[in-house]
C-alpha cells in the first residue's frame, strides 16, 4: 500500500475509534503498523504513520480501561516521535499520557505531561491542542474539588473552541462545566450545560461523549429525587458504554442504577434489582481496579443489606468499604501533598525563568542598540558566524574638516556634546532614508544603503541622505558661532559584511565600495559631496532634473588608479 493509502486507512481507524467501534479501529491500526514494515515506506513518513497507529492503539486501550497497556503504547508512540523529531506527534503522545495518569488519579504526573504538551502546542500554533489541554487541566482541578480553578480552565478552553468552531470541543467543555455546577449543587445550571453538550454530541454521533453526558444528566435528576428520569438516563449511558466496551463507564452506570433501585420503596423487586446491578458493578470495578468506585459500591451494598436485615453481609461490605475508603483518602492526601510540592517547584521555576528572561531581554536590547535589527535577531536565534556578501550597496563616508584643531580649542565636554549633537542628527536622517549606520571613528561617520537588507534604490537613498546631511551642516554652528565644514564621499559597489568580536560585538564592512567611498571623502573638499563615476551612473537617470554633477576631473585613487570623479549638488 502507498503512503497515501495508509494515511487514509489510519483516518478510518481514527473515525472508528471516535464513534466507539474499538474492535474495527484496532484492526485498522494494526493493519497500518504491519503495512508500514512490509511496504518499507520512507523513514520519516513511515515513522509518523507508526507513531499515529501506535497512539491510536493506546487510546483504544485507555477507553477500555486497560491503563497499563495504554501507557505502553503511548510511551512507544512518544519514543518514535522523539526519534523522528516530530513535534506534533510528541505533543499528542504527551497529552494522551497525561490523560492516562488522570484516569489513574496521579494528578501530579498528569499536570506534568499537560504542561509539557501545552508548551509544545503553543510553539506549534495549535490552538485546538491548547484548548484540549486547558480542558484536561480543568479536569485535574475538578477531581481535586478546586471548582473555581476548574471553571476558569474550562472557560478558557470553551472560548478557544468557539473561536475555532470546534463543535466536539465545545460539547466537551460545556459538559465539564455542567459537572462542576452539579458538584456545586446548582442543578438548573448543570442541566442547562449538560443538555447543550448532549445535543452537540448527538449531532456528531460521538457515543463515548454521549454516554458521559447522559450519565451526568442522570446524576442531576437523581439529586433532584426524580428517580424515574435518573434511571432512564443511566440506562441510555450504560447501553452506549457497553456497546463501546468501556468497562469503567459500564461499572459506573451499573452502580448508579443499583443505587437508585436501592432508594426506591416499591417492593421486593427493587431490592433484588438493586443487589443485581450493584454486584455486577462490584465485579467490573474489582477487575479494572477502580478503588474509588469500588468503595462506593461496597457502601451501597452495605446499606442495602442493612435495610433488608442481612446484617452479616452488611458488615462484610461495610468493612471493605471502610478499608478502601481510608486507602483512597490516604492516597488522595499523598497526591495533594505531591501537588502542593509540584506547584511550589513550578512557581520557583517560573521565578527563575522570569529572571533569566529579563536578563535575556536586556542582552537582546543591548544587541539591538549596537547592531542592525536583522543581525541582532540572527545572533539571538543562535547564529554564531555572521558573514554576508552584498553585491549592490552605496557607502557614505563623512569627516569633519579641521577636527584636530577644533578639538584643541574647546573643552572635552563641549567636544563630546558637539559630536553627539551632529551624529544624533545623522542617525535620525539615516533612519528617515533607510540607511544603516555602520560606525563612527572619531569625527568620521560611515553608513550604508542596501545592507544588511538589499534595496533596489540604494543609490537614491544614499543621495537623499547625503544632501540632507550637507544641508544640516551648512546651517550648523558651534556654541561659539563657528561654522563646521564636512567632507562627504559616496561610492557604489560590493562589500562583505559581518560581526566581529566575542564580547564587544561590532557589525562592520569591507571591500571595494568601502575603500573607494573612503577615498572619495578624503580626496573631497569642505562642504561638498564627492562621488565616483559609478555612483553618478547609478543615480543620474533617477534625478536627472534635480541633481547636478560637476566634473572634478581625473585623480589617482589608491588601489584603483586613475578615476573620474564628480561633485554632486542639488539643482
Amino acid at each position: 500500500m502507498t503512503h497515501e493509502e495508509l494515511k487514509n486507512l489510519l483516518t478510518r481507524a481514527e473515525d472508528k475509534k471516535n464513534t466507539g467501534n474499538y474492535e474495527e479501529a484496532e484492526k485498522l491500526a494494526r493493519q497500518v503498523l504491519d503495512s508500514v514494515l512490509i511496504e518499507n515506506i520512507g523513514s520519516r513518513d513511515g515513522n509518523i504513520l507508526r507513531a499515529s497507529a501506535t497512539r491510536t492503539l493506546g487510546l483504544i486501550a485507555r477507553w477500555r480501561s486497560n491503563y497499563h497497556i495504554s501507557l505502553e503504547y503511548l510511551t512507544d508512540a512518544l519514543t518514535i516521535s522523539e526519534n523522528n523529531n516530530d513535534q506534533e506527534g510528541i505533543a499528542k503522545a504527551l497529552g494522551n499520557i497525561g490523560n492516562v495518569y488522570l484516569n489513574l488519579s496521579d494528578y501530579t504526573l498528569a499536570l506534568d505531561y499537560y504542561r509539557k504538551t501545552i508548551v509544545l502546542a503553543e510553539k506549534l500554533g495549535n490552538k485546538n491542542g491548547v484548548a484540549f489541554i486547558l480542558g484536561n487541566i480543568g479536569n485535574v482541578h475538578l477531581y481535586l474539588s478546586d471548582h473555581t480553578l476548574a471553571l476558569d480552565y474550562y472557560g478558557k478552553a470553551l472560548a478557544l473552541a468557539e473561536e475555532l468552531g470546534d463543535k466536539a470541543g465545545i460539547a466537551r467543555h460545556l459538559g465539564n462545566m455542567g459537572v462542576v455546577y452539579f458538584k456545586l449543587s446548582d442543578y438548573p445550571l448543570a442541566l442547562d450545560y449538560l443538555s447543550k453538550a448532549l445535543a452537540i454530541t448527538e449531532y456528531l454521533g460521538d457515543k463515548a461523549e454521549m454516554a458521559s453526558h447522559l450519565g451526568n444528566i442522570g446524576n442531576v435528576h437523581k439529586a433532584l429525587s426524580d428517580n424515574t428520569l435518573a434511571m432512564e438516563f443511566f440506562g441510555k449511558a450504560f447501553a452506549h458504554d457497553e456497546e463501546l466496551g468501556n468497562k469503567a463507564g459500564v461499572a459506573r452506570w451499573l452502580g448508579n442504577i443499583g443505587a437508585t433501585y436501592a432508594t426506591l420503596e416499591f417492593g421486593e423487586d427493587d431490592t433484588i434489582n438493586a443487589e443485581k446491578y450493584l454486584l455486577k458493578a462490584l465485579t467490573i470495578s474489582i477487575e479494572i481496579g477502580a478503588k474509588q468506585h469500588l468503595y462506593e459500591v461496597h457502601k451501597n451494598l452495605s446499606d442495602l443489606y442493612a435495610t433488608t436485615e442481612r446484617w452479616k453481609e452488611s458488615r462484610v461490605h461495610f468493612k471493605k468499604y471502610h478499608t478502601l475508603y481510608l486507602e483512597v483518602q490516604s492516597e488522595e492526601a499523598t497526591k495533594q501533598a505531591q501537588l502542593m510540592e509540584h506547584r511550589r517547584k513550578i512557581e520557583e521555576s517560573e521565578r527563575d525563568r522570569q529572571i533569566k528572561l529579563a536578563r535575556f531581554q536586556e542582552q537582546e536590547k543591548i544587541l539591538h542598540n549596537i547592531l542592525p535589527a536583522q543581525i541582532a535577531e540572527r545572533m539571538v536565534a543562535g547564529e554564531k558566524m555572521i558573514a554576508d556578501s552584498h553585491d549592490h550597496v552605496s557607502v557614505f563616508f563623512s569627516d569633519i574638516v579641521g577636527f584636530t584643531k577644533l578639538s584643541q580649542q574647546v573643552t572635552a565636554e563641549e567636544l563630546v556634546g558637539m559630536l553627539n549633537g551632529i551624529f544624533s542628527q545623522f542617525d535620525q536622517l539615516a533612519r528617515k532614508h533607510g540607511l544603516e549606520k555602520i560606525k563612527t571613528i572619531g569625527d568620521s561617520y560611515m553608513a550604508v544603503a542596501g545592507a544588511p537588507i538589499p534595496q533596489d534604490n540604494h543609490a537614491e537613498r544614499a543621495v537623499l541622505f547625503a544632501l540632507e546631511v550637507a544641508e544640516f551642516m551648512e546651517n550648523y554652528r558651534t556654541d561659539s558661532g563657528d561654522k563646521v565644514d564636512l567632507r562627504i564621499g559616496l561610492h557604489t559597489g560590493s562589500v562583505v559584511a559581518g560581526v566581529i568580536g566575542e564580547n564587544k560585538f561590532s557589525y562592520d564592512m569591507w571591500g571595494d565600495a568601502v575603500n573607494v567611498a573612503s577615498r572619495m571623502e578624503s580626496h573631497g573638499e569642505p562642504g561638498k559631496i564627492h562621488i565616483s563615476e559609478e555612483f553618478k551612473h547609478a543615480v543620474e537617470t533617477l534625478h536627472a532634473t534635480s541633481l547636478q554633477f560637476n566634473l572634478r576631473g581625473e585623480m589617482h585613487i589608491k588601489g584603483k588608479g586613475m578615476m573620474k570623479t564628480y561633485f554632486l549638488e542639488k539643482v
